[in-house]
């Protein structure tokens, strides 16, 4: 193998050897081609397979942008190609994310969410065209609702009439879906029907709301929104009761905590508050007149230099009626008598004139139409804090203890808030609460003394207590220090006795000691032998030595002596 190769590789030396530079460029240029073709074919091959999410493209940037963070936010990965298709991994993911953008109201009203289904095959009459239209719009409409969280199964019927000549014999379009739940709580849901509800809608034209019916498998109607709406007023009631008693509470610990941190929590207990809140949706309409602005104000002076007017003159009209002649006052018909007051009659057949003049103008002014809709707002609050006073106790001049009433408890003196500092906390909560007086806002003060009996009780109880314990223990004290002293005094006298004791019988050893040594000098020098027992031998020996260290050492003989009196 080894010699065929490198037989190879000499015959490709010499071809190359003798082929020109035209013919090695082209060599290479055919490699590079084959290199390219190949690194393309399976960059190609192994691009992955999508499904477009909508086959209509979307090219407004912003609308995109938007489906494709939604997209991201629930961990979808999608894909756009340069005309600006959406597209996605499978077609399950596709599903899913239609009927979330569908749900959200995210759709381009330009895309048809359901155009991937509507792709039908050749067929031979119009008929079979139409229904296989109809079976593949209730086919994929069912997989949408199936895709959706909560629904387990679906069962669509979508009736579609036949058209008629005239629009009065259209029959309308109608769609019954029973959903099964895989769970109960689901049915509740009102999001998640409309939700289904505009499904249907998008995927089927002409379809109407209230030509649709959706049921769950017990058959209870879920798409009655009319029939809810007693419901519903009931759940805002419930969720207005809720947000004003959360309003309430945030009010009332915002408040008390303040309150706390100036006198204490034990003088401020009690705060209540009532919000009366209209959560009602009201829309008005009002139109409003201001006056015509004539001169701007000039902002280098502090004065008001503005000029205004309550109208602008646009046209007028003046018009002057004369009339002289006789004056005649009309009684009636002949032969009747007429009906006219006195003072008519004498001013008949009165010659006389009459000038009548009128004048019409057309102003300009400044008309403002406002329409406001008013959302829930606070209508009155009152607010409620009593603050109890302070307490002070006594103590006796001379010996700084309590005062013992005649009841046999502390004595203590009431201190009530000042009307100033009552004053100060009714400002400070008014500001707290954006106080309005129009709208019959109300806050009130007061100083109620709390009962205490219980709490004085125990702190006079523990008093005692804690007096009796003291002498207890400093009798204790004295009584341990007598025994102390007379413990000390007993070892005194009993060490006292001990050391005359001692020294009795020191002397007294001494004595014999020495009538020993004088009765042995004695017989020493009568020329008697004396014979010492081994005992008498032995503490000589020891004597005799004691003699000679204290000689040599004097210093540590009289330390030792000193010890030996300390320990005694």
């Amino acid at each position: 193998m080894n010699e065929w190769l490198k037989k190879f590789l000499a015959n490709l030396k010499e071809r190359w050897s003798k082929w020109s530079i035209v013919q090695k460029v082209i060599l290479i240029g055919i490699v590079v081609a084959v290199i390219a073709a190949i690194v393309l074919t399976s960059r190609v091959s192994s691009a992955p397979t999508t499904v477009p999410l909508f086959t209509t493209a979307i090219t407004d940037q912003n609308t995109r942008d938007d489906i494709l963070l939604r997209m991201d936010q629930e961990g979808v990965k999608a894909y756009v190609n340069a005309d600006g298709v959406i597209s996605v991994a499978d077609e399950a993911t596709a599903r899913r994310m239609r009927n979330i953008l569908i749900e959200e109201d995210k759709v381009p009203s330009t895309v048809d969410a359901f155009s991937l289904f509507d792709v039908t095959s050749w067929t031979i009459t119009d008929f079979e065209r139409n229904v296989n239209l109809q079976r593949s719009i209730t086919r994929m409409v069912t997989q949408q609702l199936e895709a959706l969280s909560g629904i387990s199964r679906a069962n669509v019927v979508i009736g579609q009439p036949k058209d008629e000549l005239f629009a009065d014999n259209q029959k309308p379009v109608t769609a019954s879906v029973i959903l099964y739940f895989s769970d109960p709580t689901m049915a509740q849901n009102r999001r998640k029907i409309q939700t289904v509800q505009k499904i249907l809608m998008r995927a089927v034209v002409g379809l109407r709301p209230e030509n649709i019916t959706i049921a769950d498998s017990e058959g209870n109607e879920l798409n009655d929104f009319e029939g809810m709406a007693e419901s519903d007023r009931l759940s805002l009631i419930e969720r207005t009761e809720k947000f004003i008693q959360k309003t309430q509470t945030q009010y009332r610990a915002k408040i008390l905590k303040s309150m706390q941190n100036y006198f204490s929590e034990d003088r401020v207990r009690d705060l209540d508050i009532k919000i009366d809140m209209d959560t009602s949706k009201v829309s008005s309409e009002k139109t409003i007149y201001t006056p015509v602005m004539i001169t701007e104000q000039d902002p280098s002076k502090p004065y008001d230099t503005t000029e205004k007017r309550d109208y602008l003159p646009r046209s007028s009209q003046t018009i002057t009626k004369e009339w002289t002649g006789t004056g005649y006052n009309p009684e009636g018909p002949a032969g009747v008598e007429g009906q006219n007051p006195p003072v008519m009659s004498d001013m008949s057949n009165v010659i006389g004139k009459s000038v009548e003049t009128s004048t019409t103008q057309n102003n300009e002014m400044n008309t403002e139409h406002r329409v406001e809709e008013r959302m829930p707002s606070i209508d009155r609050v009152t607010v409620s804090v009593n603050i109890d006073g302070k307490y002070r106790i006594p103590r006796d001049p001379k010996t700084h203890e309590y005062i013992i009433d005649e009841n046999g408890g502390i004595t203590r003196e009431y201190i009530p808030p000042t009307q100033d500092e009552l004053e100060q906390v009714a400002n400070y909560i008014q500001g707290a609460v954006g106080y309005d007086q129009g709208r019959n806002y109300r806050v009130v003060v007061t100083s109620l003394q709390i009962d205490r009996t219980e709490q004085f009780r125990n702190e006079d109880d523990a008093y005692f207590a804690r007096q009796r314990r003291n002498r207890t223990i400093m009798w204790v004290l004295i009584g341990v220090t007598v025994v102390l002293i007379a413990f000390i005094i007993f070892r005194f006298i009993s060490r006292e006795l001990e050391r005359r004791r001692r020294l009795r019988e020191e002397e007294l050893l001494r004595r014999q000691q020495a009538e020993r040594e004088k009765a042995l000098w004695d017989a020493r020098q009568e020329g008697m032998e004396v014979t010492m027992s081994v005992e008498e031998r032995k503490r000589a020996e020891l004597l005799e030595s004691a003699v000679a260290m204290a000689k040599e050492h004097p210093e540590d003989v009289a330390m030792l002596i000193r010890t030996w009196m300390m320990e005694e």
